[in-house]
């Protein structure tokens, strides 16, 4: 278990915002837009191809957590552990002196392994929150919400259901600031270039 949390962990706090835009337009991401390490933050800086990227490596990186932590351990509650130790990394990398991301692409990708029945419709809740109201803060945390009660009413494996408990709880603490913005109407809008 030790080892898959630690696996996890550090495939988390790869920084692929960070080194993206480092990369493409030689700015540090921490001191660029919002100063977030997520691919909203990477879209408005950097352009939305590298957005996307972005978050598809840390999509990547959360459902690769899984799938080597349950073949190295062939258990459960490792690859689950291994998930949220995942989302832990990116939202605290060890690399950037613990300044990262808020969770939610490498969190899709943990989920996709863990409970892949209730991420559709997460997803789902996420594109039509982001389309209708352009702030993928918001579909961020609906969709983050969602997840935990659709693990446990589809039936995933109850470390799943615990883990995905724990990982909204962290994602949507992570979202504390958009969320004082979003009620104050001062929440930026997605496609707005930083």
């Amino acid at each position: 278990m030790a080892v898959a949390v630690a696996l996890g962990y550090l495939l988390g706090s790869i920084p692929f915002a960070w080194l993206v835009v480092r990369r493409w337009r030689a700015i540090d991401l921490r001191r660029a837009g919002s100063g977030n390490l997520g691919a909203a933050n990477v879209a408005r800086t950097a352009g939305l191809a590298a957005g996307r990227l972005v978050a598809v490596l840390d999509i990547a990186k959360g459902a690769a957590s899984v799938v080597i932590a349950g073949r190295l351990t062939h258990d459960s509650a490792a690859a689950a552990a291994s998930g949220v130790a995942a989302i832990v990394g990116h939202v605290y990398p060890i690399w950037l002196r613990f300044h990262g991301g808020k969770g939610a692409a490498t969190g899709c990708g943990v989920f996709a392994v863990l409970t892949p029945v209730a991420i559709g419709p997460a997803v789902a809740l996420f594109l039509i929150t982001a389309w209708l109201t352009q702030y993928i803060s918001l579909a961020s945390v609906a969709a983050t919400l969602v997840v935990p009660p659709l693990a446990w009413a589809t039936g995933s494996p109850a470390a799943s259901v615990r883990a995905a408990f724990a990982a909204a709880i962290l994602i949507v603490f992570r979202h504390r600031s958009n969320l004082v913005r979003l009620r104050s109407g001062t929440e930026r809008r997605f496609g707005v270039r930083a």
